[in-house]
């Protein structure tokens, strides 16, 4: 069995960033070298989530979609390094307790290290 983080990390994550990147291009008008720079990754990978090459293997509830747009809008405040790692991990707990964990990795458990429960 593959720990939860591996699942999260693997799938999770890129799709987050994918979408985030989506929203930043389209509904705020950023450049991929903009969001890049906001999401600490390479002009080329934001290229890549754009273009669904990575991270286009999840259907997001809406609820988990306006999340992620809220995310993408605070990102243009300059939020330190920090709250975008609080905000990226809040988006992903928000994944896990949707019950997207249980239909796509029958098995896994919630992720005893992000603190997530069975609330």
């Amino acid at each position: 069995m593959r720990p939860t983080c591996e699942i999260m990390v693997q799938r999770v994550l890129p799709a987050i960033r994918a979408e985030v990147a989506r929203v930043m291009m389209v509904e705020f008008g950023c450049t991929q070298q903009q969001v890049a720079e906001n999401l600490g990754l390479s002009r080329a990978a934001v290229s890549q989530y754009v273009s669904e090459k990575r991270g286009a293997d999840i259907d997001f509830s809406e609820e988990t979609l306006d999340l992620i747009s809220i995310f993408a809008s605070e990102l243009l405040n300059d939020l330190t390094p920090k709250e975008k790692v609080k905000k990226m991990c809040e988006i992903c707990k928000h994944v896990q307790k949707s019950g997207w964990l249980y239909k796509n990795a029958p098995g896994a458990e919630y992720c005893f290290l992000c603190g997530v429960d069975d609330d």
